[in-house]
């Protein structure tokens, strides 16, 4: 499998966001600083001469479909030129924005969409994931990319700590009528940097902020309730991690 950024650095600005971690870079800069990687269709043109076909892999560190992808398009000419070898594309975003493109996704013979949705709470998504699309926006793209015959999928993490196990029922209702195949999960990691940065955005919010200091008290139940609703749905359910 292959990966494939065309970005460094995200709009969306999630307060649990790893990528900061992972490449190292100041956190408190993350949201506002975006390194477009204009030339990246060109190289990866070249780089497809070289390479034995595979899976790539759309972002694993940071979203292809932030808001600045409206403008540069870099997203879209990489997958044109992951078309002409027909690579197999893995698309996972928090962006509507993915709509724009169901037209070359549907001419892969393998493409995938997979949407991450963390909580059914549209306010607290509004706190934590300022910059990306609403749910409603993701469950309905995630039902027209199915129409369109894309495989489609849900990450459903880092699952928000304020989620009820009476809530799952309802969540994965959502998620099978929208045409998805299958649910990832995972909790909310509290790495380095990331608790800090919680608690900032959440500093108004104490009684919010009081239940994601806490992501492990529920988990093993949301996941139990979540692997028995897919049982009944005929939806996979996997272990991200």
């Amino acid at each position: 499998m292959y990966s494939l950024n065309p970005y460094r650095g995200c709009q969306h600005n999630c307060a649990y966001c790893y990528a900061p971690n992972v490449l190292r870079q100041p956190r408190e800069h993350w949201g506002d600083k975006l390194l477009v990687k204009k030339n990246i269709p060109l190289v990866l043109a070249s780089e497809m001469k070289k390479k034995k076909p595979g899976v790539v892999g759309l972002s694993t560190v940071t979203d292809p479909y932030q808001p600045m992808e409206h403008h540069f398009k870099v997203t879209r000419y990489c997958l044109e030129q992951l078309l002409i070898y027909d690579y197999p594309v893995h698309i996972q975003t928090k962006s509507a924005l993915v709509l724009r493109d169901i037209d070359l996704l549907k001419r892969f013979s393998d493409s995938q969409v997979m949407f991450s949705i963390g909580t059914l709470h549209e306010q607290e998504r509004q706190l934590l994931e300022p910059n990306a699309s609403s749910i409603q926006a993701r469950i309905s793209a995630l039902q027209q990319c199915a129409a369109a015959g894309l495989k489609t999928a849900v990450f459903f993490g880092p699952v928000y700590p304020t989620t009820r196990i009476d809530e799952i029922p309802t969540f994965v209702e959502k998620i099978k009528n929208a045409g998805v195949q299958e649910i990832w999960i995972d909790m909310l990691h509290l790495k380095p940097g990331i608790t800090e940065n919680i608690q900032k955005t959440l500093q108004g919010y104490p009684m919010l902020l009081q239940r994601f200091l806490k992501p492990m008290e529920n988990y093993s139940k949301i996941r139990e309730e979540l692997q028995k609703q897919g049982n009944k749905h005929t939806l996979r359910i996997i272990d991200a991690f």
